[in-house]
């Protein structure tokens, strides 16, 4: 599953998008944003991008932090040469004028001493103090936060002064989903960059020019579904999933929903994916999408039963957001289970 997310993200130079700006895909307004920002010498110390998951925000923010570090290209260019010092050095992954930081695999939160060190170094390692300190290079420093929706407020608050008090050379760039996912903190000090979801067309051309598909039918039935997103098109490209819809729709068609067996049926399948919370939990988010989807599409065709697919799709969305806040994924089965055997029950009754 990885190798196929890795064949989306960064096999689009050998797509038919070819010649975009950086090779982005579907951003091309923001990019002129930027170079209108720059010719008129009027770019921001701190930049929240937002927008679905899987669009291509974060690698937007490394071709822009590519461009501003390029020593031969002036900033209102907003192109790297690819030839300088500092361009082999951001191919390279090492470059001193660049930090990049996001949530770690066994954290549900930003930890603080990713911003201000440990106990044994605060204020003396992390983010803040790295970009408080003058460029080994050109210019300026920039620093990328992804996962910005998951900051604490403790660690939003590890970066209020250099929100307050930005680093005259510095730039940083915040990586979300939505505003209201952020603190007020970071919010009232960011400009806020909204990215659009891809045009359907365009992920489906992307998941055939990569080989995250064996063939565009495929890929068109897993772009109608991908809602924009490249990320959540490679997970739906995983042919497992795409038998499991038909047995998951297969139980909540039944005139019965059986939640006890529908529970064991859904905990195997996301248990298949591997240990790691954060992979049962994605494959558990696009199991709740898939049966939103089911009871979306019965409510159109069946509105006389209305009142029981509304409160099913009110559970499952509900689940979701359980999942998005990192509940237990065996917990957030169960419940979810009971509430459509509930519903189920409860408006038949009625």
């Amino acid at each position: 599953m990885l190798e196929l997310r890795a064949s989306v993200y960064y096999g689009l130079s050998n797509c038919c998008y070819f010649g975009m700006w950086q090779d982005i895909v579907g951003h091309d307004d923001v990019a002129e944003r930027f170079r209108r920002t720059l010719e008129a010498d009027r770019l921001a110390s701190t930049y929240l991008f937002v927008g679905p998951p899987g669009v291509g925000k974060r690698r937007f923010a490394l071709g822009l932090a590519r461009s501003l570090l390029c020593l031969e290209s002036r900033d209102a260019a907003l192109e790297a040469c690819g030839r300088c010092e500092s361009c082999r050095m951001i191919a390279a992954g090492n470059h001193p004028d660049l930090d990049i930081v996001g949530l770690p695999k066994d954290k549900s939160t930003l930890p603080i001493e990713l911003f201000i060190g440990d106990l044994e170094h605060r204020n003396q390692e992390g983010l803040c103090h790295r970009l408080g300190m003058r460029p080994f290079f050109g210019r300026r420093k920039v620093a990328i936060v992804d996962d910005a929706d998951y900051f604490s407020p403790a660690s939003a608050n590890c970066l209020l002064k250099t929100l307050e008090e930005p680093p005259p050379s510095a730039l940083l760039i915040l990586i979300g989903t939505s505003p209201s996912r952020q603190l007020p903190t970071i919010r009232s000090r960011s400009q806020i960059v909204r990215f659009k979801p891809l045009a359907q067309e365009q992920v489906a051309e992307i998941l055939v020019q990569t080989g995250a598909v064996e063939d565009r039918e495929t890929a068109s039935r897993v772009a109608a579904l991908s809602e924009g997103s490249l990320e959540r098109a490679a997970e739906l490209a995983d042919s497992a999933l795409w038998s499991f819809r038909g047995q998951l729709f297969g139980m909540l068609q039944r005139p019965r929903f059986e939640s006890v067996r529908a529970a064991r049926a859904i905990q195997a399948f996301v248990d298949e994916v591997g240990k790691e919370a954060s992979q049962k939990r994605d494959r558990l988010r696009v199991i709740l999408d898939f049966a939103a989807e089911y009871y979306r599409s019965q409510l159109r065709s069946a509105p006389e039963r209305g009142d029981q697919f509304v409160a099913a799709l009110d559970a499952t969305l509900a689940a979701s957001e359980h999942i998005d806040r990192n509940a237990n994924v065996g917990l957030v089965v169960q419940w979810w289970c009971e509430a459509l055997s509930k519903s189920q029950i409860q408006t038949a009754r009625s």
